[in-house]
């Protein structure tokens, strides 16, 4: 437990280092770096977009939702984890690319954060397990709130990092189960017809 653990917490090291390194040295700006939709410096901002914040409320804001949500993402080991993580930053980011208002920079760990509540939602569907059925039910109950958060209507919000985040989770919940190892049946090669 004590390596995923790291490794969460690492990533919001990250996280902090770049809000603090963005405050104490403004002339480097690292904002600059978020997602700018449909420009070739956005690209990369695709990658960086959630290491980087618009100020310590915002990273504030995001951090314990990373990391109770990530944790719970993380209880299905650490590659998972990242794979999901992964396919969150480049699906979720480029649909923010892709589709976002000219002139705006999209930035923060919300992407993932509602990419994994995305793919907690929908993985008790995929999986049909009964924690993972549990897990969704809860975070339904504790995290519910947050889906108004993919509707327009706050400024200075994106709205739509949230939303291409929370779809590109929900299909994460498929990508990252076929990752799953075969079940017991497909390893011993019974057949269980009637």
């Amino acid at each position: 437990m004590k390596e995923p653990a790291v490794l969460l917490f690492g990533l919001l090291a990250v996280m902090w280092a770049a809000e603090v390194v963005d405050f104490l040295l403004p002339v480097v700006d690292l904002d600059r770096f978020g997602i700018r939709p449909r420009t070739a410096r956005g690209l990369l901002g695709i990658m960086f977009s959630p290491f980087l914040h618009a100020g310590f409320g915002h990273l504030l804001a995001n951090s314990l939702p990373f990391l109770l949500l990530g944790g719970l993402v993380m209880t299905g080991g650490r590659r998972p984890f990242l794979r999901l993580s992964l396919w969150v930053t480049v699906i979720g980011g480029g649909g923010v690319w892709l589709l976002g208002g000219g002139r705006t920079v999209h930035l923060g760990a919300s992407l993932l954060i509602f990419g994994y509540l995305g793919f907690l939602l929908s993985r008790g569907i995929v999986a049909r397990g009964f924690g993972s059925v549990l897990i969704a039910l809860g975070v339904l109950f504790g995290y519910g709130g947050m889906l108004l958060g993919v509707l327009p209507g706050q400024p200075g919000i994106s709205w739509l990092g949230h939303l291409c985040g929370f779809l590109a989770g929900i299909a994460g919940a498929r990508v990252v189960r076929g990752s799953d190892p075969p079940d017991a049946t497909a390893t011993t090669g019974r057949n269980h017809r009637k």
